[in-house]
């Protein structure tokens, strides 16, 4: 992926999937709960195993579905085009169209509320992705898109207008100056497809507590947020293309109404009782959690809380902490895994 994501394993997965491999076979169910990118995920497929892949986040929904549902570009049959990159074609093509992201997000754009424009994204950047938004609309409304096909355009714009988002790292706010690659045109670039891995995975969307209820697999990877940051408002905009919606943006930053997608995982106080449900209710007794020592929760406070529920194990790795700014804090940090046995399923 190419946008710098809160918690993002992708550089650790060489190192989470030891612990994994020592617990479930290969051809068995593993379940990515809170998949994010679904990099995890992904990883999960090429070594063989049979996933299921679950977020509260609809951009993350189609991550999931691109990264493990599909191992060649769909036909696109029904827009007569040709094919994939005839469909990428004729959106990079479309006329410019002044539609909310242009007048929302843009500084030639006029925000509903009273407020100074917003500068997310060049004129002619936001006017394209508002031309772009509706025509992947307008096809999908017309029966024209199967689920999958309208999840890769989905994912493929999400990327697209994360290479010219002129941020810092999240959608939290935009920069006051403009940044070098936000002043390029957005291009939206086809997906390299992973060949020769089963398709046969699901992916499915809501809280992981709802979620998990429903799920039963051989071993469970939990990688839930850790900060209080809520992705719902520091990803609102790339939220907004995978919805394909055109809702209130509030505030100087734009921010979409996003408390039905409030995550109980960045909030101390509430976090606790969400682990509990899962390892209760989950229909599965071996589970390996990330996190980590910027995380609400300390080491000790993970190890009595999964202690309540079996046997409790605990490594430490090296990583890079997620910096959006100059932070003052350093640059590495230990991130914990947890192994957990249930004394019962």
């Amino acid at each position: 992926m190419s946008y710098r994501y809160i918690g993002n394993k992708t550089r650790l997965i060489p190192k989470l999937l030891p612990f994994i491999k020592a617990r479930a076979k290969k051809g068995s169910g593993v379940v990515d709960l809170m998949c994010g990118t679904a990099s995890v995920a992904e990883a999960l497929r090429v070594s063989g195993y049979r996933v299921i892949a679950s977020d509260m986040m609809t951009y993350a929904t189609h991550h999931a579905r691109v990264r493990l549902l599909l191992d060649s570009a769909p036909r696109f049959a029904r827009l007569k085009l040709g094919g994939y990159f005839g469909v990428l074609d004729a959106l990079q093509s479309l006329r410019p169209r002044k539609g909310s992201f242009y007048k929302e997000y843009s500084p030639e754009g006029t925000p509903t509320e009273d407020v100074p424009p917003r500068q997310y994204f060049s004129a002619q950047n936001a006017a394209l992705i508002d031309a772009i938004n509706l025509r992947i609309n307008e096809w999908y409304a017309d029966g024209l898109l199967s689920e999958n096909e309208n999840s890769l355009l989905r994912h493929d714009l999400v990327l697209a207008a994360n290479g010219v988002a002129n941020i810092a790292g999240t959608y939290g706010h935009f920069r006051s100056k403009w940044s070098n690659g936000s002043l390029g045109k957005l291009q939206i670039a086809p997906t390299q497809f992973i060949s020769g891995c089963r398709t046969d995975h699901q992916v499915l969307q809501g809280r992981a507590e709802d979620v998990s209820k429903k799920i039963k697999a051989n071993l469970f990877y939990i990688d839930p947020p850790y900060m209080k940051r809520q992705y719902a408002a520091n990803y609102h905009i790339i939220e907004t293309l995978a919805r394909g919606d055109a809702p209130e943006a509030i505030g100087k930053s734009g921010l979409r109404p996003w408390r039905d997608q409030y995550s109980n995982f960045c909030t101390k106080t509430k976090i606790t009782d969400s682990f509990d449900t899962i390892f209760s209710e989950m229909a599965c007794d071996k589970f390996v959690i990330s996190y980590s020592e910027d995380g609400l929760l300390s080491k000790q406070q993970m190890l009595k809380l999964l202690g309540k529920h079996g046997s409790v194990e605990v490594h430490e790795l090296d990583f890079n902490r997620f910096r959006s700014n100059q932070s003052p804090l350093s640059k590495e940090l230990t991130e914990y895994v947890f192994i957990l046995e249930k004394k019962s399923c």
